[in-house]
């Protein structure tokens, strides 16, 4: 009789955990269909905790915001007849602030980092301390 390898049976490959599908956090249903699409791609692409989300969805109703200003501003103009003449249109300012509160929340959540190329670790830079000596 010939010899059999390990080769010719089938083993059954055990599995001892079963893979659990993630599930994303969906977007916030008040998002515009655009905002939402890039929450999905970011909550898909980084690994997230809840605080992170509650930053995340700042940032998009920023974003949002932002963007409605702008529009308006397309439609109205950059100033509004007022009883004392002419003033720079009140949209302009909520622009500006959601646009500059959008960049600080990108840069909080570190979105706006590439993805450092696998390699040699180097620990960061220490940190002077702000304490007294």
């Amino acid at each position: 009789m010939p010899r059999r390898s390990p080769a010719d049976h089938e083993f059954p490959v055990p599995r001892l955990v079963e893979p659990v599908p993630i599930e994303l956090p969906a977007p916030p249903d008040h998002l515009t269909p655009a905002t939402q699409a890039w929450w999905r791609s970011i909550v898909a692409a980084y690994e997230l905790e809840a605080h992170h989300l509650k930053l995340l969805e700042a940032a998009a109703d920023s974003w949002d915001r932002m963007v409605m200003a702008r529009a308006t501003l397309l439609a109205e103009g950059l100033t509004i007849e007022t009883a004392h003449g002419r003033r720079k249109h009140p949209c302009v300012g909520i622009e500006a602030d959601n646009r500059s509160a959008f960049a600080r929340l990108v840069r909080e959540l570190d979105l706006d980092e590439p993805v450092p190329p696998p390699g040699r670790y180097m620990p960061p830079p220490s940190l002077r301390s702000n304490r007294r000596r």
